[in-house]
């Protein structure tokens, strides 16, 4: 108290909310499972912590909240759950330990204990409460976890004990900040790659990451990320639900360049949870056989046969009613593109139509020939439902795709366009009302906003 924060509860609770009020997301929140924030004194990295936690909606009600983050102290080789505290005390009050399910994970697995030392010096999780509190207006029980191993089967079963828990209810807050003391221009480059990783999602990479880091001869490089086992730890509980976005990065010597010599990083990083929806691999490959045979069978003059009764019992995601786009490319060009946003067939069925109206009924192009079918690619995009905005401060490019309806026009870009244009949001917002729904580079002002996501193979 009063070495990373005010000491004063009335100074302290005006610099979180002057810090939080620079990343204000104007009452559109999307769901949050984890977040990545750094634990530097607020001068340093309050910027960036605020970025990521004004990403949770305040009346959200968290039935508790797991703090996972490194010991600066003490070597433990495990876990260490603070099972022993009745609360932890900031300026702004006290929070409750869950300890019940403190003594639950301890008595699930010897990787798990309660080591008093690990928790009576370390900052990395009490620093984070301040920002808790003033953001949520109710904040549930933490459960407070020090995590120090390098033993990679000792962090699978971290991971393992605490993924029954990576549920809707809770959130998770991984503790960390990045590079230690390389030079102002070495930091913004290892913090780069490190960031990257982390964005992936794939944690070998992450892990390559760092030992790459470690060997590069950089000098006082003393680590690349401080919290490298929490978050090793939340990158293993991961699913196919999960997208990792990154929020912001800073540098001390951002904010301080006295000595741009020795500076520390800092990276926030928001999990987001998608709709329940998801598709395997297998089920993916289905979906582009199916789109490929349609075309086939319209080329060949066979006769479009009736979907098989029995994939959706064997495949009932193929079976679900959403929007979707196929689109054909041929050497690297586009060749056909359409899609439907209404959710009144099965996925697998509407796939199957799609493709061959990309195929036989895209206006801007003559129709698929036989000679064509070998070189053609196909790409699938699978919507989730769309959600009306209010704002542009609600769509998030890259993520989200856009649909504009005004009266009897519409038009829609998909979240990829972003990915092969170098255009700003207000951009790509205009492009759509001009070029896909003729309604003016204006025109969306006045227009019904919806945004979704895709899930693009």
């Amino acid at each position: 108290m009063g070495r990373f924060y005010e000491s004063d509860p009335r100074l302290l609770g005006h610099e979180v909310d002057s810090l939080l009020a620079h990343h204000d997301k104007k009452g559109s929140y999307d769901p949050v499972a984890a977040l990545i924030v750094p634990h530097a004194g607020y001068y340093f990295s309050g910027n960036v912590a605020a970025s990521a936690y004004a990403m949770l909606d305040p009346e959200r009600h968290y039935k508790r909240i797991f703090l996972l983050g490194p010991s600066h102290h003490e070597w433990l080789n495990g876990a260490s759950v603070n099972s022993e505290a009745d609360y932890y005390a900031t300026p702004l009050g006290n929070v409750q330990v869950d300890r019940e399910m403190a003594r639950q994970l301890i008595e699930a697995d010897s990787v798990f204990s309660y080591r008093p030392e690990a928790h009576d010096r370390e900052h990395c999780l009490e620093v984070q409460l301040p920002f808790l509190q003033r953001r949520l207006k109710e904040v549930p029980p933490i459960v407070p976890i020090i995590i120090s191993t390098n033993d990679f089967e000792k962090l699978k079963r971290i991971a393992d004990a605490l993924k029954p828990y990576f549920t809707d209810e809770h959130l998770f807050i991984i503790s960390s900040d990045f590079s230690h003391y390389p030079s102002y221009g070495e930091a913004c480059a290892v913090d780069a790659k490190t960031g990257k990783t982390i964005e992936s999602g794939d944690v070998e990479q992450f892990i390559a990451a760092l030992e790459t880091n470690a060997h590069s001869g950089i000098r006082n490089l003393a680590t690349s990320a401080c919290g490298e086992f929490p978050i090793i730890t939340l990158m293993l509980m991961l699913d196919q639900r999960c997208q990792v976005c990154h929020l912001l990065y800073q540098n001390s010597g951002d904010i301080d360049d006295h000595d741009p010599s020795r500076v520390v990083g800092y990276h926030s990083f928001s999990i987001m949870r998608n709709s329940g929806f998801v598709l395997s691999d297998e089920e993916k490959q289905i979906l582009k056989d199916i789109a490929f045979k349609s075309i086939q069978d319209l080329l060949l003059n066979h006769r479009i046969c009736d979907a098989d009764s029995s994939l959706s019992a064997l495949h009932p995601s193929l079976a679900q009613k959403c929007g979707a786009f196929v689109s054909l490319h041929r050497k690297g060009r586009l060749r056909g593109c359409i899609g439907h946003f209404g959710e009144d067939s099965p996925l697998h069925e509407l796939v199957a139509e799609m493709a061959r109206a990309a195929a036989f009924e895209d206006p801007r192009f003559p129709p698929l020939g036989r000679e064509e079918l070998e070189d053609i690619d196909i790409e699938i995009s699978v919507l989730t439902p769309m959600r009306r905005i209010h704002s542009l401060d609600e769509f998030q490019l890259h993520r989200h795709g856009i649909y504009i309806r005004k009266g009897y026009r519409s038009g829609t870009f998909l979240p990829q366009v972003a990915d092969e244009v170098n255009w700003t949001k207000e951009e790509f917002v205009g492009h759509c009302s001009q070029d896909k729904a003729g309604l003016g580079w204006d025109g969306w002002r006045d227009a019904e906003l919806y945004v979704y996501e895709a899930i693009v193979f």
